[in-house]
């Protein structure tokens, strides 16, 4: 069996519209205020071991995206840059609806920890020379980079920073 948890937030079932089984399809988007790091989900795994994911949400859903090319490149900036800090990073990856991200580690950080490896990422972003991986060897997509548009978008999260802990307005 394993143990799900995540932080309480106006959910979609109190809006009328049916529960999922994808949690992030439970919060109600209409209630959030962007940009914040949300805990979205928290995993025990049958052998004892947790994952933990985080929400990064840099735009308001329904109101505002980050175009593909600032996706793809703050995906690999924060990939790569966020591994030189911690050792419990297993994914960074992009939200469909291109407001955010998912970042999922392994064990059960503190929320401020998280907040600091979040900061110290992005500061790398917004200090980067290159986008890695960004070429047709190392990338699906290897054109569809924009160091500035990520740095933008970093730089913006940054700016919000003493916000990051409230979810809704």
């Amino acid at each position: 069996m394993t143990e799900t948890t995540s932080t309480p937030a106006a959910t979609a079932s109190d809006a009328g519209v049916p529960r999922r089984n994808v949690e992030s399809f439970n919060l109600d988007h209409r209630t959030v205020a962007a940009p914040y790091v949300r805990l979205a989900d928290r995993k025990v795994l049958p052998h004892g071991d947790v994952l933990t994911k985080y929400d990064l949400r840099f735009t308001q859903p329904n109101h505002a995206h980050l175009e593909m090319d600032v996706v793809h490149s703050v995906e690999h900036l924060f990939a790569e840059k966020s591994r030189d800090h911690s050792d419990a990073v297993v994914d960074f990856s992009p939200m469909g609806c291109q407001t955010g991200f998912y970042l999922l580690l392994s064990g059960d950080p503190a929320y401020e920890d998280v907040l600091a490896l979040v900061e110290r990422t992005l500061q790398d972003v917004v200090e980067a020379d290159e986008v890695p991986a960004a070429n047709e060897v190392q990338c699906g997509w290897g054109a569809n980079h924009t160091l500035t548009g990520a740095q933008e978008a970093a730089r913006g999260f940054l700016a919000a920073r003493d916000g990051w802990s409230q979810v809704t307005a």
